[in-house]
């Protein structure tokens, strides 16, 4: 059997409730953010944005499996020399339909060209809001493990007594940390930034992200066979990933070129199943996880 993408065309309002119920789960998308991309999607006020964008969340939270997650990728942009608090009112908005804000993600681009303004610099960080419906949810942390690095011969050369022992958090949030467990090791788990740069080949979009964001999000949030959906399609880059990742896809455009040219450029592939041996071997030798 081959991985399977379903791509609509029109007004993600309206073509989301041809999605069953709890049948997602991860929606990766970027929706136009306010008073931008005006040429390619007519741009929506500020004032007006939270009020466009939650008939939109309603739906999503409805089609999301109870398990699954809603990344966000979101940035707030300067209103007459002052940063517009649209997306934080969005959050609180979100709250109210039964959303939980569960973590904040940061994309730090890498690449960003120099820039100054005379009350700022040029940004070079976008949020990637992450919500959920329960607090117990698919996350699958070992997929996105990152070499230990330097950190180990640093801090594990010379152990204190505390390092050696489960040490409470000091800011009273309950976690805690015995620095003893990773002695051995060669993998760790990242942090909540992610450093990629920005997609830098003509898509023939005016808002491409790279590819690596959304196999990031699809790699901790899901496994082989499990549906993403993007309700925001544009160029396609989160269903080609997903495909490619051998996940169900789902998009959603309402720009008939854009629809058109994903719907063109998508190739089925063939899934692969492996034994449990087998997934451990190739994860190790792509140093996923870590060799004790």
């Amino acid at each position: 059997m081959k991985t399977k993408t379903d791509l609509y065309l029109g007004d993600c309002t309206s073509e989301l409730e041809k999605i069953d119920d709890c049948s997602v789960d991860l929606i990766f998308t970027s929706p136009p953010y306010a008073d931008q991309r005006q040429n390619t999607y007519g741009g929506i006020h500020p004032d007006k944005y939270v009020a466009w964008f939650l008939p939109i969340s309603a739906r999503l939270f409805q089609v999301l499996k109870p398990t699954g997650s809603f990344i966000l990728n979101i940035k707030e942009r300067v209103i007459n020399g002052e940063r517009s608090t649209y997306v934080m009112e969005l959050i609180l908005a979100m709250k109210k339909q039964g959303w939980l804000w569960t973590e904040e993600y940061m994309w730090h681009k890498k690449n960003c060209y120099p820039g100054k303004w005379p009350n700022r610099f040029r940004d070079s960080w976008e949020r990637l809001l992450h919500f959920t419906k329960e607090k117990k949810f698919n996350m699958y942390q070992e997929e996105v493990m990152v070499p230990i690095g330097d950190w180990a011969k640093n801090r594990l050369k010379n152990l204190s007594d505390t390092d050696k022992t489960r040490d409470e958090s000091k800011v009273g949030s309950g976690f805690g940390k015995n620095i003893s467990n990773w002695l051995n090791r060669d993998m760790t788990y990242p942090t909540n930034v992610l450093h990629l740069a920005t997609e830098c080949n003509n898509k023939n979009h005016s808002a491409t992200f790279p590819a690596e964001l959304p196999e990031w999000f699809i790699k901790l949030f899901t496994k082989e066979g499990d549906t993403v959906l993007d309700p925001f399609m544009g160029s396609g880059t989160t269903n080609f990933v997903a495909n490619k990742m051998r996940r169900h896809s789902i998009g959603i455009e309402i720009i008939p070129e854009y629809y058109e040219m994903v719907k063109n450029k998508l190739q089925p592939v063939e899934p692969y199943l492996l034994d449990p041996k087998t997934k451990y071997e190739k994860a190790k030798s792509e140093r996923r996880i870590a060799v004790r």
